[in-house]
């Protein structure tokens, strides 16, 4: 048997071992509880800290990532209605 080989069956069944111990981890209340907690607060202090770093670019009178995004949308339409316009003009100048 190749090192190779050898290497996927032992961490085949270390993932089996593993997933087994973790369902049954995940699946208690008491580790679900605070582990949703910890991702309630970190959501709120993302949002706070999204809605601080907005208010400082637009405070300094720079574009916001709302602004830069709608900026781009933007670009992009019309991009892409020159590169349709670009393929009807071609398409106009072909010989029939």
């Amino acid at each position: 048997m190749n090192m190779w080989d050898h290497w996927k069956k032992g961490f085949g069944a270390w993932e089996t071992a593993t997933s087994a111990y973790l369902e049954q981890v995940l699946a208690n209340p008491a580790v679900l509880g605070p582990a949703g907690a910890m991702l309630t607060a970190a959501m709120k202090t993302k949002a706070a800290t999204d809605k601080a770093a907005h208010s400082w670019w637009a405070s300094i009178g720079l574009p916001t990532r709302r602004d830069q995004e709608r900026g781009l949308h933007k670009l992009n339409q019309l991009e892409s209605r020159i590169a349709d316009l670009e393929e009807q003009l071609a398409a106009s100048r072909r010989p029939q």
